[in-house]
């Protein structure tokens, strides 16, 4: 007789992004922790984050995904319990909804696991194939771009509070952010379907907290790309590209004809990233939104970077309406 019962098994998916002939996947494997993403109990808030961040990860252990034609792709968990799953294929855009998203299913490929959420073995996950009709795509930073977050507070104390204290539905988001990205996401014809992509230096840890703040606020459902905690406490080499960067350069190898705007903010190292990428890729960056930020100094530096820059535009916004006025007069969105 166990004294313990053991917590039952989980997948998360992370929503993903892939070609017509290629799909990429990436989630984790963990035991769930009954993380309740309802309560707003500051007690409840308080064991939420641990929970988020003390993971029992399933290490090592073989995946399967099905998709909706039958087809099963095989992949196994590295030792933090993160999987990456790659494959060339064909026609995957006809397995997609309108808007691009094609569903799978996922389950651990052991099937004497009994320990899975009501023993069924079953997870959904899905990948964006951007539709041909995309004009440009949208790589946008979270942090203090649609989020408020205070990056820039002293020691990052507010970055502390808002994400241990404040539950993700009454988390402000920018004003008129949303409205921004759909009409970004709509385009100039109003059926673009552009595709939109969260990328941000959080941790994976926060992927389900984040994913229920855009869904609350009404974001166009796009992938999150995030970061493992490893990375994030291991010392890069000095000529590492940061995650956020090389996911975005990612972006760009994956959908080679796809011009993209770059959305961040002024208060850290987006405006350095962005103008690198800019710089490596000249004709496929048809813009740069920077949001300000309420610190001197580093506005200073902002201002100081781009003031010469000409490889691409760069605008620093104090509104979204100010990003809505560019965009419409460049033809992004009508």
């Amino acid at each position: 007789m166990s004294w313990f019962k053991k917590d039952p098994l989980q997948i998360i998916a992370f929503q993903g992004y892939g070609t017509d002939t290629h799909f990429y996947a990436r989630g984790r494997a963990l035991e769930d922790e009954s993380i309740d993403l309802e309560s707003q109990n500051i007690w409840h808030l308080i064991i939420n984050t641990w929970k988020r961040f003390e993971t029992d990860e399933i290490k090592n252990v073989g995946i399967n995904i099905k998709l909706p034609n039958g087809k099963i792709l095989k992949g196994q968990t590295d030792r933090d319990g993160y999987y990456k799953v790659e494959a060339n294929l064909d026609e995957l855009a006809k397995l997609a909804n309108d808007e691009g998203w094609l569903p799978f299913e996922l389950s651990y490929d052991d099937v004497n696991i009994k320990r899975t959420i009501q023993n069924d073995n079953r997870f959904p996950g899905e990948i964006l194939i951007p539709s041909t009709k995309a004009q440009f795509g949208v790589a946008s930073d979270i942090d203090d771009t649609i989020l408020h977050t205070g990056v820039v507070s002293t020691l990052k104390w507010k970055v502390i509070y808002n994400s241990v204290f404040k539950h993700a539905k009454n988390r402000i988001p920018l004003e008129g952010a949303a409205d921004f990205y759909h009409k970004l996401h709509r385009g100039a014809s109003s059926k673009n379907a552009n595709p939109i992509f969260y990328v941000s230096h959080s941790p994976w840890n926060l992927y389900r907290y984040l994913e229920l703040f855009l869904k609350q606020n009404n974001f166009p459902k796009g992938p999150i790309l995030l970061r493992s905690m490893s990375n994030l406490l291991k010392r890069k080499k000095q000529d590492e590209k940061p995650q956020k960067q090389k996911e975005i350069l990612n972006l760009l190898k994956t959908y080679p004809d796809l011009p993209f705007i770059l959305i961040g903010d002024s208060g850290e190292h987006d405006p350095d990233i962005y103008m690198e990428i800019a710089e490596d890729f000249p004709d496929r960056i048809l813009a740069i939104y920077l949001r300000s930020v309420k610190h001197k100094k580093r506005m200073l530096r902002v201002k100081g970077l781009i003031e010469n820059y000409k490889t691409t535009e760069v605008l620093l916004v104090e509104s979204s309406d100010q990003a809505i006025k560019h965009a419409k007069e460049h033809g992004f969105i009508s």
